[in-house]
């Protein structure tokens, strides 16, 4: 995976809360992933490349404590329950 397009999405989509109990889970994660590529017309990866790419970058998809922020945040949760607008 491109280093730009990995720095991009942590800095632009996500934030480390270290002291929440939960952080997103995988599937959140990938989600908020695939939102912020349509968002920025880049190629999404496959999920196995995304987590190898974050590990590399010391985070865990699967236990974490990171929170969505940004513009991906608000269309992965629109586009996740659209019921509720």
């Amino acid at each position: 995976m491109d280093f730009a397009r990995v720095v991009g999405f942590l800095s632009d989509a996500l934030q480390d809360r270290p002291g929440s109990e939960r952080g997103l889970s995988p599937d959140e994660l990938y989600g908020l992933y695939t939102s912020w590529c349509l968002m920025n017309e880049a190629i999404i990866e496959s999920p196995d490349t995304l987590w190898a790419a974050l590990r590399t970058w010391g985070i865990d998809p699967a236990r974490n404590h990171l929170a969505m922020k940004g513009p991906a945040a608000v269309d992965y949760i629109i586009a996740s329950a659209p019921d509720i607008i």
